[in-house]
């Protein structure tokens, strides 16, 4: 059996460092883990927004399962067991540090502990809406986020300090398997730097290769997005500087995990403890016109995943789809408890290294979008499902960036492709299953009644 430690920062496109393949952007502790370890090359979220993504991870189930769709918290169950108290009450010790954001209070979650929790109040993001789709009035002024603050990292440096001190003092004590959950808020938007990381990359302020021109770009849905946030008003200067500041968050989040990594070798703890890096989902900086995450194009869906540890190999890069959930099943394969069989995912010690058969899920419902999409990854192929627009194929290894929807010159792909989704969910079905649900979370809003709220809808 092995300890885990899961370090989960907010919004890193790994394409922005240099595991997997940055032109400048230094990341030297994830290049650390990476020669110790073992990168999983292409993996996914299980939906690119803040809370679906993270309840997801924390229930081990399909986010039209849990019906969390959005960042809005009114009228969701809350009667999915986490990984935490599954895993708790089969004697694993669960610590967790930092943002939470799920289905469920913090407190009602069931770890061993908790610290430093950052929790959505009720009743979380009110501007869902998507019949009609809601422009977000205030988006345009998020492009003036970025710059010098001197107190741009206090908030993680708490989380991540009092984590190190756990793991220094209570980690070597406990005669129990055990797992440790860590969330960094970097480097999700806005993009303040402490001096010393916007001095790092100054050449960083570039402009997206591909931008509003592209056909990826004028698709319905993109379309939606760059209108939801206003994005065609930013303007070249901030495009410029919210690129920098980027950089310099990932490059604070790196820091952050050779410091991990230090206190784990220190502890005497290291051989006998897995460490895995991974986020919530990535951010499209720009690519397209479009910014954050909200798509399921390849710079929103993706995350990095990098293992290290007594279950994984060095030096290896696996070219399997995997997910989230695939992550979260790890914790338990490492400590030997059993995990709900219903659960989405499996362990990544046990994905092979090359599997072209392997299919990952994901899917979208959120705000930005006039309606729900669906993602399919098998071998080098894409689909994205799109319920009220055109859907999108995509040849991955051949076209990476997404330039060229090849859905019309490949139908028995495509065929092949969605009859995997079918596997998984109706996508009619569950895109009116969310529609319903959200209008009914709407109604809660207008009444305001989610502070005595009932589960609004299956």
């Amino acid at each position: 059996m092995s300890n885990s430690i899961v370090l989960i920062s907010d919004e890193h496109n790994p394409f922005y460092s240099a595991v997997y393949g940055h032109s400048f952007l230094r990341t030297p502790s994830m290049e650390r883990l990476a020669a110790e370890g073992t990168v999983y090359e292409n993996a996914y979220c299980p939906s690119p927004l803040c809370t679906p993504s993270r309840s997801a991870f924390m229930s081990g189930r399909r986010v039209h399962e849990l019906q969390v769709y959005s960042n809005c918290n009114v009228g969701l169950r809350t009667d999915f067991p986490s990984y935490g108290k599954v895993l708790h009450d089969q004697g694993v010790y669960t610590a967790h540090f930092g943002k939470i954001h799920v289905y469920e209070s913090a407190k009602r979650l069931g770890f061993t502990e908790i610290h430093h929790r950052k929790e959505h109040k009720k009743p979380g993001d009110k501007n869902f809406s998507r019949r009609p789709l809601a422009i977000r009035k205030d988006a345009a002024q998020r492009a003036d986020g970025y710059g010098v603050k001197e107190d741009a990292f206090d908030g993680d440096l708490k989380v991540i300090n009092e984590a190190l001190n756990w793991l220094r003092e209570v980690a070597p004590t406990l005669n129990q398997p055990w797992t440790m959950t860590i969330n960094l808020l970097n480097p999700h938007f806005p993009q303040w730097n402490t001096q010393e990381y916007w001095n790092l990359y100054p050449q960083g302020g570039d402009l997206p290769r591909y931008g509003k021109e592209e056909e990826s770009a004028n698709h319905p849905y993109a379309r939606d997005l760059r209108m939801h946030f206003q994005t065609d008003l930013f303007t070249e200067e901030q495009v410029r500087g919210l690129r920098r500041g980027y950089l310099g968050n990932v490059a604070f989040i790196d820091d952050q995990l050779g410091r991990l990594l230090d206190a784990l070798q220190e502890s005497g703890l290291k051989e006998s403890t897995n460490v895995i890096y991974t986020s919530d989902h990535g951010d499209m900086l720009g690519k397209f016109g479009m910014w954050w995450k909200c798509s399921l194009y390849e710079d929103s869906v993706r995350i990095p995943c990098i293992a290290a540890g007594p279950d994984f190999a060095k030096g290896k890069r696996v070219e399997t789809p995997v997910d989230s959930h695939d992550i979260q099943a790890s914790l338990f394969h490492a400590a030997g408890a059993q995990r709900p069989s219903h659960w989405a995912g499996e362990p990544l010690q046990t994905v092979k290294e090359c599997d072209p058969e392997r299919v990952v899920f994901s899917e979208y419902h959120g705000h930005g979008t006039r309606s729900g999409a669906f993602l399919i990854r098998k071998g080098d192929w894409k689909l994205i499902y799109n319920a009220e627009a055109p859907h999108q194929l995509y040849h991955l290894r051949e076209d990476p960036d997404e330039l060229n929807n090849v859905f019309a010159d490949y139908p028995e792909k495509a065929v092949e492709l969605e009859t995997e989704l079918r596997r998984i969910c109706s996508p009619e079905l569950e895109d009116e299953r969310a529609h319903r649900f959200q209008q009914e979370q709407l109604r809660l809003l207008r009444d305001k009644a989610f502070e005595n709220e009932t589960p609004a809808g299956a």
